[in-house]
């Protein structure tokens, strides 16, 4: 079973590698390929629960809680890389699992993008952030992530983490343009990112060591009470 599973994971993957490949070939053609990140990350909730049909209560919730990180990105706009998104994500993901995860990170990026812009570089949010949830989920029964530290440094990581990837878009796309590619133009355009992912990072630590607590309560007494995305 396990290894059915890890196979499953390792095939969406590739097909999110293979649709971040296409967005860069294709740049005009974002929208439909953005949509096409939600329609894999959809099949890929579904395939976890093989076994029976998804509720649609269970859908609504995570509609939801991707609302909820989408609106949460808007009013801290002004400020760069510093939001609760990616935390809300990660608790989502911790709870709820590695597909649920996935999935309320690529909605929350299109979502939030509707309203603070739409580009190329959209599709590459929306797999940061659904790796976000993925690997929140991956990782939800290890020592590690279920202490208040383990979480913290996951987040802080993945501050850093979510800005190189979408440093990888910004470098391909540089190079698209014809300019060369050196170790000091890679290291350079890396480097100049650095203050802004570690605003991140440290956004990220703040909202899980002030509000982690009682996400992780709210969220885990709605998934027992209601029995939510169990299986």
């Amino acid at each position: 079973m396990r290894a059915k599973r890890f196979i499953i994971h390792l095939f969406f993957l590739f097909l999110f590698s293979s649709l971040l490949g296409l967005s860069l070939v294709f740049e005009d053609y974002f929208f439909p390929i953005s949509f096409a990140v939600v329609i894999v990350s959809l099949v890929f909730l579904f395939i976890r629960f093989e076994q029976r049909k998804v509720e649609a209560k269970e859908l609504v919730l995570l509609a939801v809680l991707a609302a909820i990180a989408a609106v949460a990105r808007i009013p801290f706009a002004s400020i760069p890389s510093v939001q609760p998104t990616t935390f809300i994500i990660i608790m989502s993901g911790f709870v709820f699992g590695a597909e649920s995860g996935l999935m309320i990170g690529t909605v929350a990026a299109l979502a939030s993008n509707m309203v603070l812009g739409q580009g190329p570089w959209t599709p590459w949010q929306m797999a940061a952030w659904g790796l976000v949830g993925l690997t929140a989920g991956l990782f939800r029964r290890t020592h590690f992530m279920n202490r208040k530290c383990g979480r913290v440094v996951f987040g802080v990581v993945w501050g850093f983490l979510f800005g190189w990837i979408m440093n990888l878009w910004g470098f391909f796309s540089f190079v698209q343009l014809g300019n060369p590619v050196t170790l000091q133009t890679v290291l350079g355009y890396f480097a100049g990112s650095a203050l802004f992912d570690t605003f991140h990072a440290l956004s990220n630590a703040f909202f899980l060591l002030v509000f982690g607590n009682s996400w992780l309560q709210i969220l885990s007494r709605f998934r027992k009470k209601y029995g939510l995305l169990k299986n």
